[in-house]
């Protein structure tokens, strides 16, 4: 994978995050939430592969 994968891969992972917090129906999200959001988008793109 090259830098610049490296990179693409990050900035989709973050619009995931992004796109997940705004679509959902909560105004604040505890550290353990956005952690656990971050597993279950690592988890998918695991078994994508």
């Amino acid at each position: 994978m090259t830098e610049k994968e490296r990179q693409d891969t990050k900035m989709a992972t973050l619009y995931e995050l992004r796109l997940i917090i705004t679509s959902g129906e909560k105004k604040e999200y505890t550290k353990e939430e956005i952690v656990e959001l971050l597993d279950k988008i690592a988890m998918a793109k695991e078994q994508e592969q």
